[in-house]
């Protein structure tokens, strides 16, 4: 069969079934599903019918109890929507963003969700592509290829899906082959000389053999400059392919394979500068350049281009079985991924430190699920999931030749020779610190397997009330290694303990020396050996260690790598979820649900250089202002320190974040009237355990928040006066809380509002239909508009933590709160389709070219110094587009 788009005169019934939260339905057509009864092709030629797969079956949306919003593949068309990151314009629930490269992009539902750039942490929104998990966001961001539509389900959804779905699922459904010749062509030109083509056919091979083959280029000037190096960032070059072959001679056996590979090779991203921070005069002081706190200007500098190469590739079969009431459904897949980002990531014109990571992952699935059709009042599905999968990580940092320099200028208030002063005191070749060559080296791996067994069953009381109950009952298993060698001399010398070894005239090298001492001599030395000097004294009063000056330098200590005699290197976890759910049909215009489910998402890994062991497995000797001092001689007693294994300048952290737990009310109602629709979803989510992970200038601090929950509810109306004019507006409000995180990087969250939320978003949008006489000709116009209300984008900054204050922790969520993100973006088309087949339509995208920050982060290497990621400035062109 083929796709059918419906015309313009039934838009307005169409666009009434939209679910709650289906503010992207502000299209004048849908997409029918394969295989449609008689009756439902009917339903589908008057605009009465949009079929979702959201709840494993095929249900029409209004039907289906779940907070669903579903974009279809002609909508992506006409607002110029072209990969998941654009998606959020017309998903008021969903979030994306976009950080350091195009690896590293962070899908949100509902304000839950994480994982983009530490390959060790899963996300919490699963994405799935034709019903296959897509584990990391590199292997999900390609531009999206010949859709049909997307569904995003908010909420838990851990008993229709076998992995990771603890806040929501983003599904993408692409189009079948067909066994009617046809396809597609388009081309696209718009500003910063950026030229898209895409094409597809489709076709019968044999009466019951169809192929489908769609490729699609993007390729786009930057739109950013590396002022000193006179060069473009933030470019576009990608490219896919696809192909796919159906089986379906009508019987009871029914077959697809797909095949695709996916490149995406650009210069990204572009950084700027928020904030100088005290370390700027040094930058100065290498002839080094730095943006002047103008992140919004599209200007940065960097020693030298940023490159970002990714590959996706891999292949699925889907095999669907009937038999009776019965369909049995296998779903095989198998895909690699590799990730190769080499950048300047000190983010200034001086060659300071570089970073080359890669990546690679090989993922193989399997899903079984048997669905039943019964005709009488139960129904039910059951399935598993099966999930292996290996990640290898090499990754260095690198001093530039500039990197000596600009750290003695730190060391020395601005005047160099600091370094080249002490390192004979420390034990240290004049001239080795920070010179340049390998600052570190990382070798992480990291091996996962899981399954999952999953089901519903649908009980229908009356002809009008249906109670549903669910499960999951998931395993995992993650094994993993890290190893890390760090090269720089200073990191891996205790300042504490180099002091006492000076002031015994070198006769205390260990503990055990240490502890031979008197007890008066052991006290005053460690007294003075972990006391600060004060800032701006010269010569250093007798009473403390003027060594610890030089801590702040030592920002890639030793490594203790794991699996050790302590840390096994292992999770094991496992979790049965469950949903219950009673839907109702009121009348033939509204259908209400309440539900309450759980959700689960197992634990995540640090694969980071701030990879640390537990406060539980070591214990660090502190500074007398309550900071790690690094010291192995005065470190107490331990399960790290005990088994021999304690390393300079060892602090504590985390390994691994443990499973993330959540739990959802819910209550939706779904009302369609004549010209008007109007969906509401009211819930009050809550994630024990949520997996919070932060920058912290050169790794990621991971902990589990307490419990992290939102409130709120999802809106949206679509009112159609005339069949050729459809609005639409929705609107999701959430109200946050950390309800208890005592243990982040910046100190204790609890009770406040998580960063990057924002209170209120708003997506929407009017499209009109004109029919051009009785030609079949029509001019289709529409316009959207996307607002997120201020809100601040970080907890706070670890560099701004103060040793000397009450809580240290304050000055680091004050130096945050100042950094807020507000949205507003509108986006507007004009196409002109002719009735033969032929389309011409225009378009801009940030229309009135709204700049702001998307996120910000501490600077690398440099204290107090803030980096931020600008979003996207207007864009616009034209695209011609033929439909055979």
């Amino acid at each position: 069969m083929k796709f059918t788009a419906f015309g313009r005169a039934h838009a307005a019934r169409t666009v009434m079934l939209a679910g709650v939260a289906s503010a992207a339905l502000i299209m004048p057509t849908t997409v029918m599903a394969q295989d449609e009864e008689p009756e439902e092709a009917e339903l589908a030629a008057s605009g009465n019918l949009i079929i979702v797969t959201a709840s494993k079956r095929e249900q029409t949306l209004q039907d289906t109890p779940i907070a669903v919003s579903v974009t279809t593949g002609e909508t992506l068309e006409r607002a110029q929507i072209r990969d998941l990151i654009d998606l959020q314009t017309v998903s008021p629930s969903l979030r994306v963003s976009q950080l350091q490269n195009a690896a590293s992009t962070t899908f949100i539902i509902r304000g839950f969700g994480n994982g983009a750039n530490n390959f060790g942490i899963e996300p919490s929104v699963g994405v799935f592509i034709d019903n296959v998990f897509r584990s990391r966001s590199a292997g999900q961001i390609a531009d999206l290829a010949n859709v049909s539509r997307i569904e995003v389900l908010n909420g838990p959804q851990s008993t229709l899906f076998g992995k990771n779905a603890s806040a929501g699922v983003i599904s993408v459904i692409t189009r079948e082959p067909q066994f009617e010749f046809g396809g597609s062509v388009s081309a696209t030109y718009g500003n910063f000389d950026q030229i898209v083509v895409k094409g597809d056919v489709t076709g019968p091979l044999t009466d019951s053999l169809a192929f489908a083959v769609d490729a699609n280029y993007n390729k786009r000037d930057g739109y950013a400059t590396v002022v000193n190096l006179d060069e473009k960032i933030n470019d576009r070059d990608r490219y896919g392919v696809r192909g796919q072959l159906l089986f379906d001679n009508g019987g009871a056996v029914r077959v697809r394979a797909i095949a695709d590979y996916n490149k995406i090779d650009e210069v990204c991203c572009n950084v700027g500068n928020v904030r100088f921070g005290p370390t700027a005069p040094a930058i100065f002081g290498v002839l080094g350049q730095i943006g002047n706190e103008d992140a919004l200007t599209d200007r940065s500098f960097l020693n030298r281009l940023p490159t970002n190469e990714i590959e996706s590739y891999g292949g699925s079969i889907q095999g669907d079985l009937e038999f009776g009431a019965l369909t049995l459904t296998s779903i095989t897949a198998y895909r690699e991924l590799s990730n190769l980002s080499d950048q300047d990531v000190d983010f200034t014109s001086a060659d300071i430190v570089n970073e080359l990571r890669d990546q690679k992952v090989e993922t193989f699935t399997q899903e079984f699920r048997l669905t039943s059709d019964f005709d009488g009042p139960l129904n039910f599905l059951l399935g598993g999931f099966y999930f292996d999968e290996s990640v290898a990580q090499n990754s260095t940092l690198t001093t530039g030749a500039d990197s000596r320099l600009f750290f003695d200028l730190l060391a020395g208030g601005g005047v160099p020779g600091t370094l080249a002063g002490v390192e004979p005191l420390l034990g240290i070749p004049v001239g080795a610190t920070f010179s340049a060559g390998p600052l570190t080296a990382e070798q992480f791996t990291l091996d996962n397997t899981s399954w999952s067994v999953f089901g519903t069953v649908d009980f229908e009381v009356t002809d009008w009330l249906t109670l549903t109950g669910g499960f999951n009952y998931t395993d995992d298993k993650k094994d993993f290694t890290l190893a890390q060698q760090s090269f720089d001399e200073l990191s891996n010398v205790s300042l504490v303990d180099r002091f006492i070894f000076l002031a015994t005239g070198g006769t205390v090298t260990t503990a055990a020396q240490f502890a031979a001492l008197p007890a008066p001599t052991q006290g005053f030395l460690s007294a003075v050996a972990t006391t600060q000097c004060p800032a701006n004294i010269s010569p250093a009063p007798p009473t403390c260690n003027p060594l610890l000056a030089l801590m702040p330098l030592q920002f890639q200590p030793p490594f203790l790598n794991l699996p050790n005699s302590v840390e096994p290197g292992q999770t094991r976890d496992d979790d049965f979820s469950y949903t219950l759910r009673a839907s109702a049909e009121l009348t033939d215009q509204i259908n209400a649900y309440f539900t309450y489910a759980t959700g689960f998402k197992a634990s995540s890994v640090n694969l980071s250089r701030d990879s640390r062991p537990s406060a539980s497995d070591f214990t660090p000797a502190l500074l007398s202002n309550g900071a790690p001092s690094g010291s192995v001689i005065l470190a107490p007693a331990s399960p790290i320190r005990d088994a021999g294994l304690i390393l300079p300048n060892l602090s504590t952290g985390s390994r691994f974040a443990g499973p993330e737990e959540a739990t959802v009310y819910e209550i939706g109602v779904k009302a369609s009237f004549p010209g008007l629709a109007v969906n509401l979803a009211l819930f009050d989510q809550t994630i024990d355990g949520f997996q919070s992970f932060a920058f912290t200038g050169t790794g990621f601090a991971l902990a589990n928040a307490g419990s992290q929950s939102t409130r709120g509810f999802e809106l949206d109306a679509t009112i159609s006066p005339i069949p050729a004019l459809v609005f639409t507006f929705a609107t999701t409000y959430l109200d946050a809380n950390y309800d208890s995180f005592t243990g982040s990087a910046v100190g204790d969250l609890s009770g406040t509002r998580p960063a990057g939320i924002p209170e209120w978003t708003i997506a929407t949008s009017a499209t009109y239909t004109h029919e051009l006489g009785s030609s079949g000709n029509n001019l289709i116009g529409r316009v959207d508009y996307y607002h997120e209300s201020s809100t601040q984008i970080l907890d706070g900054l670890p560099d701004f933590i103060d040793r000397t204050q009450a809580d240290p922790f304050a000055s680091a969520r004050a130096a945050a709160a100042d950094f807020r993100r507000e949205t507003s973006e509108v986006n507007a088309s004009l196409t002109l389709a002719l009735d033969m087949g032929l389309e011409l339509s225009a378009y801009v995208r940030n229309l009135t070219d709204n700049r702001h920050l998307t996120t910000i982060f501490p600077g690398v290497a440099q204290s107090q110094t803030v980096s931020g990621y600008p979003n996207q400035p207007r864009t616009y062109g034209g695209t011609v587009r033929f439909k055979f």
